[in-house]
């Protein structure tokens, strides 16, 4: 009865055309991003079931094409500095993608000669070896290059019919109080945990830069909920030895996941972000329930309002070209650039190892075991996510193993992808700050790890 006296209130609010308009666009993207499916024993989401389909297609043939793209990132954004022709300067599709600061352009065309080195073979070991270019131009960027493909193209779905804003407002209860988030950023979350911290990161700077987001929330929300997806978690566990224990190595990476997230926002630098907007949207958002409504009445009449402000078909497909257009060659050349510098860094020097060793005291103290063995995976860390695992493949107590895998999926905050995703994007983050933040996790998530391992492993 009451079911039926909400649908008559809505029938009087919006029309039947206006309500599908929101509903079907959603439902598709909830069944593309949210909903997990089980494709030989991995659990992944209809998206990535297309990313990893089209990249075994033409893995052979990526690194080249990426060289190529990178390459005319770089071209492109020095050319663009001598072209004087208001038209060609002035028009937005270009000027957004090659109109950048020499910095960037610097970085650019870093990342293109890296590539060129790498795919040839031709470079100094440093740059081209199988631990530092290889790792990005062969695995890493496949996988980008893809997996945002799909993302830019689909996202509007999420975002631009109104599913954030239904999710926010039935949600807002539980993830204001406890996170000091508004409701919609448990849909990041989601698209994190069940398709790729990146996609999750992807979505946080779209919601920022459409003023859906303050400055303080944005910057929660990326360092604290992009969450590892489950297939990578197992690629971890499996890696490290310990996948006969998946169930209790995932709960415990949730379980260090959610106390980091509450404690985290409550500290500099992320407790000291500004509630402001982004200055070119403002703020757009509300999710607070008026007088007279319930919160699925209210729910549904702002998703629909929302879905209604989309004119055609046109225009997101236009907007969705561009973001792959703006990723490809905005974003990849510095994943390449920077992705390869910190992997250098990493496993030719011994900067992460001088780093790591206040961790040896504290690690002791835990009484996790081959202290000075596990204190580098501990840094190491903030370079690439798949480093710790590396490191921890090769000790020997299964226990400190476990500890090693948990701390790789808890600490988020990485240089060769989430970082340069981050320092990229609008969002006022710095590359202090997110060291501060990574050891911030890493402090508060270890003695929860190592406590959960030793009742596991009593």
């Amino acid at each position: 009865m009451e079911l039926e006296k909400q649908e008559l209130q809505m029938e009087k609010k919006y029309t039947a055309k206006q309500l599908v308009k929101f509903l079907i666009p959603s439902i598709i993207g909830v069944l593309l991003f949210l909903v997990p499916i089980s494709v030989d024993g991995t659990v992944t989401i209809g998206l990535g079931v297309m990313a990893d389909g089209l990249q075994a297609a033409i893995s052979d043939y990526i690194p080249l094409f990426m060289t190529s793209v990178l390459w005319i990132s770089a071209v492109g954004a020095i050319a663009i500095k001598g072209i004087s022709q208001p038209a060609i300067r002035n028009h937005t599709f270009i000027a957004k993608l090659f109109d950048v600061g020499l910095f960037w352009i610097v970085l650019r065309l870093l990342g293109a000669v890296f590539a060129t080195l790498t795919l040839t073979g031709a470079g100094p070991e440093v740059v081209s070896s199988e631990l530092t270019g290889q790792v990005v131009l062969f695995d890493l960027i496949p996988v980008l290059m893809v997996w945002f493909l799909f993302a830019s193209l689909f996202m509007p779905l999420l975002l631009e019919f109104g599913l954030m804003d239904f999710i926010g407002t039935m949600v807002r209860k539980v993830m204001h109080p406890l996170f000091k988030l508004p409701g919609r950023s448990s849909v990041d979350a989601l698209a994190s945990w069940m398709g790729s911290g990146t996609v999750g990161v992807l979505l946080t700077t779209q919601q920022y830069e459409g003023g859906y987001y303050s400055k303080r929330e944005a910057a929660v929300v990326a360092t604290n909920f992009s969450i590892a997806s489950i297939a990578f978690s197992l690629v971890i566990a499996r890696f490290i030895g310990i996948d006969h224990m998946f169930v209790q190595f995932y709960f415990t990476v949730a379980v260090c996941g959610i106390v980091a997230a509450v404690i985290c926002p409550r500290l500099p630098p992320l407790s000291q972000k500004k509630s402001t907007y982004y200055g070119p949207a403002g703020k757009q958002i509300d999710e607070a329930v008026p007088s007279g409504y319930s919160s699925f009445q209210w729910a549904v009449e702002q998703a629909v309002r929302k879905a209604d402000q989309v004119k055609s078909a046109r225009s997101v497909i236009n907007r969705g070209i561009f973001n792959v257009a703006d990723i490809w060659l905005g974003l990849i050349p510095l994943v390449m650039a920077l992705g390869t510098i910190a992997l250098m860094i990493a496993e030719f020097t011994p900067i992460f190892t001088f780093l790591s060793y206040p961790f040896i005291p504290f690690l002791n103290l835990l009484q996790i075991p081959e202290a000075q063995a596990a204190a580098p995976a501990m840094i190491v860390g903030f370079a690439d996510m798949f480093l710790p695992a590396v490191i921890g493949s090769g000790i020997e107590s299964e226990l400190t193993r476990f500890i090693i895998g948990v701390m790789s999926l808890t600490q988020l905050v990485y240089m060769s992808e989430i970082g340069i995703l981050l320092i990229k994007s609008k969002i006022p983050l710095n590359i202090g700050e997110l060291f501060i933040i990574f050891l911030q996790r890493t402090v508060i998530t270890l003695p929860i790890a190592a406590l959960m391992a030793h009742l596991l492993f009593f």
